[in-house]
């Protein structure tokens, strides 16, 4: 697969959130002017700004930035993400089951899984062995 990936963002610093402007927990001024309690401070992995938990309660999987998995992203990037930036670039192998037995014949490259749910999954072996 032939894939272009993106670079990170640098995270930026910030006393405040960058979207609410809410003071984070070190900010004692700012939260004794606006008599507010401090906020945890989180980074969106697509932007880097600095954001609160509200500003960035949404998830999403960013592939092309090295994120298969879900990872934090503030509610604009979040907007902003189409399904097509969300199509995986990894393959993962993962048996989904919880293997009691399993047999591996080299002759054909070929893998038999047996599982405690009594699910039996044959596996091709071969893009992987060779």
């Amino acid at each position: 697969m032939d894939v272009t990936r993106q670079e990170t963002p640098e995270w930026l610093d910030s006393d405040s959130c960058q979207k609410c402007e809410q003071p984070f927990f070190w900010n004692f001024k700012q939260m004794w002017d606006s008599k507010k309690i401090g906020l945890r401070q989180h980074h969106c992995r697509k932007c880097g700004q600095a954001v609160c938990g509200k500003c960035s309660a949404k998830r999403s999987t960013i592939p092309l930035m090295g994120f298969e998995f879900e990872v934090r992203v503030c509610d604009s990037c979040h907007e902003s993400i189409t399904d097509e930036d969300r199509a995986p670039t990894a393959t993962f192998h993962d048996s989904k089951h919880s293997i009691v037995y399993m047999h591996y014949e080299p002759t054909t490259g070929w893998l038999l899984t047996s599982g405690a749910d009594k699910v039996v999954k044959l596996w091709d072996m071969t893009p992987v062995v060779s």
